[in-house]
């Protein structure tokens, strides 16, 4: 056998020995007109449609074959809705009446360039500590039953202890998934609030009215987002079965100086600790169809290395029917400083090539858009050559 086919032969082994990325997204966000539309698109219909065929066109040039659409970042509707106002990311004003579906207009845009479309939606959030209430339509459901919410940090959020917050949201993802056709619907780390220093969250009397037989207020807000995301699971199947639904968590469950069976992280904050969120649970029930973990860290991170965390994670969906997507990090490339991992070589690339070397990744998504698009550090490039090779 000559020394060229044996090169051959080796190549081939390690081909087949990598992980296959099948899934290769990239999220789209509207909160704050982050990715889309454009501030200067607000209001605009024929410029939204520009920016959003253009925003296509470039994620599909690299190989992507998914978008993570937010379409309700604030209780509001980046899609037209009977339920909630029209978002003023939109139409500059909350409420405003739409010309076109945007939804709708997207989802069509992105199939004929045969990409998935996962509907992302943000369960509580009802403003920003930046936008007043003073912002929110007469008839957003916040006006119509106040009793609902609770303010932390100046935003204003859904009660997540209250049936009737669980029955709500429900409501909004069974709309969504009989008229649009979408492939998941999506809901990231904002579940809880993220703590600000030892200020309490604001639902003591929520606990006392409603405890359900739990004596530990921590047990009783996890109790009230696995009921949640339970019955969100629950509702989207009874829709359609074929729809997903996917949750892309913080990066760090618990780090294993808490639990044992955590990660070997010492992050600040963890999904079941301070955001109440039982990803592990969700993950084991099968109340999820994918876990996107944001690994939003480099390689080698000390307090949180992306190494250790994709292993954890891969670990976690063995044996279950959840897959395993990798959230990445290309926006900490701008602007980062020669004295960092990200300044330095191609960080990016190297996670791309470690997602590959563990069997259960089987696809990767990138944060965000906009950022993405600007090439730092020639991360597009990076990222066509690998896809394009695969």
């Amino acid at each position: 056998m000559t020394k060229r086919i044996y090169i051959l032969l080796f190549a081939a082994l390690v081909l087949s020995a990598r992980a296959e990325v099948t899934f290769r997204g990239a999220w789209i966000a509207t909160v704050a007109n982050i990715d889309w539309p454009s501030t200067e698109a607000v209001g605009n219909d024929s410029l939204q449609k520009a920016e959003m065929t253009w925003i296509l066109d470039s994620l599909a040039s690299l190989g992507i074959n998914a978008v993570i659409f937010q379409v309700r970042p604030t209780a509001d509707a980046l899609y037209k809705s009977e339920y909630e106002p029209t978002s003023h990311w939109l139409m500059g004003t909350q409420g405003d009446s739409l010309t076109y579906d945007p939804l709708e207009w997207t989802i069509g845009q992105a199939h004929k360039r045969n990409m998935e479309v996962h509907v992302w939606l943000n369960p509580y959030r009802v403003n920003l500590a930046k936008t007043d209430t003073s912002i929110i339509a007469p008839n957003h459901i916040f006006r119509q039953h106040p009793e609902w919410f609770w303010e932390y940090n100046k935003q204003w959020y859904f009660d997540p202890g209250l049936e009737e917050t669980r029955e709500w949201i429900c409501t909004i993802v069974q709309d969504i998934v009989l008229r649009y056709d979408i492939q998941a619907i999506h809901m990231d780390d904002y579940f809880y609030p993220y703590p600000q220093g030892t200020k309490p969250l604001p639902d003591s009397k929520t606990f006392e009215r409603f405890p359900r037989g739990f004596d530990n207020i921590a047990d009783w807000r996890r109790n009230n987002v696995n009921l949640a995301i339970q019955a969100i699971s629950r509702t989207i199947k009874e829709c359609k079965p074929e729809v997903e639904f996917g949750i892309s968590p913080f990066g760090v469950w618990r780090n294993a100086d808490v639990d044992s069976t955590g990660s070997a992280t010492k992050a600040g904050i963890t999904n079941y600790d301070d955001l109440y969120a039982d990803i592990r649970l969700w993950i084991k029930n099968g109340w999820i169809d994918y876990v996107l973990p944001q690994l939003y860290w480099e390689i080698g991170k000390k307090v949180a290395d992306y190494e250790v965390l994709a292993h954890w994670w891969s670990n976690e969906v063995k044996g279950t029917n959840c897959k395993l997507y990798i959230g990445m990090a290309p926006y900490r490339l701008e602007d980062a400083s020669p004295k960092t991992p990200w300044g330095v070589g191609n960080e990016i690339g190297r996670q791309m090539e470690l997602n590959r070397t563990i069997e259960e990744i089987s696809g990767e998504c990138f944060y965000s858009t906009r950022p993405l698009l600007r090439n730092p550090r020639g991360v597009c490039d990076s990222i066509k050559a690998i896809y394009s090779n695969e």
